[in-house]
């Protein structure tokens, strides 16, 4: 080996020289992808932001004015004579339906409003619930009769919606039930103070109405079906899923069967819901008999729906339990079981709570297995006259009731199906709040 080969081969490579406070090529490239990251992340969250507004706009602008309505104030003289004719009649809406007609007539000659119309064409202005709303009032009121009675009612679904601005007299030129003529006495009506737009609150507290009447539908009778379906599924899936998910958790020995339960509660959390539907129409209807509409049928079978996420998300609360807690309780000499409802289940309980709550809103806000089990619109038009019959009678459910309105052709119903929209996701808004404040209220830092 020569000197110069020697030489070489001893001299160590060549250190390049850099400095912390210069960037190099791959820190430049590695916090250009940072960025870019970054930047797609924001921009992901924006157009969510944006789809969200543009939803929530959608709702509160379509829903808004279902919670409003047109009415016509009529005084309307409730003679003896008049009345008893028309309790006598065969039919008797339409002798209740001219009464009224001749009380609008007058009331216009009085306001000064002259009009060609008969009596049959002005009826075209109101609802036809008029007549039932009437006659409701004198067997109500028996003592009123041969008086003056002040009467508001509903205006037709046309004359609202022109007043809302739905109808115009371009789209009337294709409508038998009003015309132009029409919208021109409801203006001079509303310069007179006889035809008024104000809050309508037989939207939120009434019932369901025929497709004939769009202006009289309300979801009142539907609030009050979720309302004893939820309680149903309260007190049915919370101790049954509590318990499952305590079993599970802290008592099943690891086998193949508790593994087999526990694919198949996970399986369970993925199924469509309509097939709970089908389902429930065939174990709680068609085997069991219970009656069909009714509550307590949607109630078990959005039970059977609700107990996956609630035993899931119970496992979960369980799980986020330091082992210390348990450790310490039976080192000081308490049982398996006082170890977890002493120690374990208490410091769960925010979570399972707001389990139990998430579960309680998807299953408010299920329409398919209430279809399948006859939990449709228009089959309850009173409230129930007890607890039992809100579980048992025909009724309906928000959601379901919300669908109903969709499908129907009247544009009145297709508003009110946004406002139904809108008072569901209130009770949402606020389950969801609820279970937020319970989770604040009772969770520890550890």
């Amino acid at each position: 080996m020569t000197d110069a080969s020697a030489a070489s081969a001893a001299a160590p490579p060549a250190v390049r020289k850099s400095s912390l406070h210069q960037l190099d090529a791959r820190t430049k490239k590695r916090n250009a992808s940072e960025a870019r990251f970054k930047a797609y992340g924001l921009g992901a969250v924006l157009i969510g932001v944006a789809f969200l507004v543009a939803l929530l706009y959608a709702i509160i602008s379509n829903g808004t004015p279902a919670f409003t309505q047109t009415f016509v104030t009529v005084e309307v003289p409730l003679e003896p004579e008049a009345v008893e004719a028309a309790e006598a009649s065969f039919v008797k809406t339409s002798a209740y339906r001219e009464i009224i007609y001749t009380a609008l007539a007058e009331r216009l000659a009085e306001a000064g409003i002259e009009t060609d119309m008969g009596p049959e064409e002005l009826g075209q202005i109101l609802s036809s619930s008029e007549a039932g709303q009437m006659r409701e009032f004198v067997l109500a009121n028996p003592d009123r009769v041969g008086g003056t009675v002040e009467f508001r009612f509903f205006a037709s679904s046309r004359v609202d919606g022109y007043s809302k601005g739905r109808v115009t007299r371009e789209s009337l030129a294709r409508d038998n039930n009003l015309s132009a003529a029409h919208l021109d006495l409801v203006d001079r009506m509303e310069a007179a103070g006889i035809v008024e737009r104000s809050f309508n609150w037989d939207f939120i507290f009434g019932a369901d109405a025929s497709d004939s009447r769009p202006e009289q539908a309300g979801i009142g009778v539907a609030m009050l079906g979720s309302l004893f379906m939820m309680f149903v599924v309260l007190f049915l899936a919370l101790p049954i899923g509590v318990a499952a998910s305590i079993y599970l958790e802290e008592f099943a020995p690891r086998n193949r069967w508790t593994d087999l339960i526990e694919v198949n509660i996970s399986n369970l959390a993925a199924v469509p819901s309509i097939v709970f539907g089908i389902l429930g129409l065939a174990a709680f209807i068609q085997f069991g008999g219970l009656p069909q509409s009714a509550p307590l049928v949607g109630g078990l079978v959005l039970t059977l729906m609700t107990l996956p996420t609630i035993i899931i998300s119970t496992r979960a609360s369980l799980q986020s339990v330091p082992p210390s807690i348990r450790a310490a309780a039976l080192g000081v000499g308490a049982s398996k079981m006082q170890s977890v409802f002493h120690h374990v289940l208490p410091l769960a309980m925010p979570g399972i709570l707001t389990g139990t709550i998430i579960g309680l809103a998807q299953a408010l806000g299920e329409t398919a297995p209430l279809l399948l089990i006859g939990m449709v619109g228009y089959i309850a038009t009173n409230y129930p006259d007890g607890v039992a019959s809100g579980f048992l009678d025909p009724n309906s459910a928000m959601p379901a009731q919300i669908y109903e309105w969709a499908k129907r052709a009247d544009p009145a119903f297709y508003e009110r199906a946004w406002g139904g929209i809108i008072i569901l996701l209130l009770f949402l808004m606020t389950m969801n709040i609820v279970a937020i404040l319970l989770r604040r209220r009772f969770e520890r830092r550890w």
